[in-house]
């Protein structure tokens, strides 16, 4: 195996639309052959797992229009232009969950579709959860967004991923970090 990169050799969008767009790019691959490929182009995106004091993580529910289907998952959003993970992490938090973190580790990064889209999934562990106050930066849900909060215990969490009610793959992923950060 070699560590050579594609080339792009010309690179034309068909569509740009307010969350990620697409393109087709002609590129000479790694081995020579040259193909078109299709690639979603999507903002880095920052995925949370927010422990309160309890040791339960916080957890949304909202409806997602592509599958039809009100989820439950681990709050998460992508970084603005110009933000940090950590900055939009924190973010993302107060949006979703309503709590400012006062504690924040790096857990991984992943690529949750590889095959067509260049988004990065940066996992965070938050903690030291509060209500924010002054000093803080304002912050509003989107406008597509219902959310209902809710924490959950740990083995709750995995019961319900184990029962297959947990359809979400960065909260089964995310979930997958604890379990082997605690292992």
């Amino acid at each position: 195996m070699t560590d050579k990169r594609a080339s792009i050799e010309s690179s034309r969008l068909v569509f740009q639309g307010r969350v990620f767009s697409a393109a087709v790019d002609r590129v000479r691959l790694p081995h020579g052959v040259t193909v078109d490929m299709e690639v979603v182009r999507h903002p880095a995106s920052v995925v949370l797992i927010p422990f309160d004091d309890e040791q339960q993580i916080v957890l949304v529910r909202q409806y997602r229009y592509a599958v039809d289907r009100w989820l439950w998952e681990l709050p998460a959003g992508s970084v603005d232009p110009g933000e940090s993970p950590a900055a939009a992490a924190a973010r993302e938090c107060a949006e979703e969950t309503g709590l400012m973190p006062s504690g924040m580790e790096q857990l991984g990064t992943f690529y949750p579709s590889p095959g067509f889209c260049d988004e990065a999934m940066i996992f965070f562990r938050l903690t030291g959860l509060r209500t924010p106050g002054p000093g803080d930066p304002e912050v509003h849900q989107d406008v597509d967004e219902q959310l209902e909060v809710r924490h959950f215990a740990l083995d709750d969490l995995r019961a319900l991923i184990k029962r297959g009610d947990i359809h979400d793959m960065k909260t089964v992923v995310g979930m997958t970090l604890i379990d082997w950060l605690e292992g």
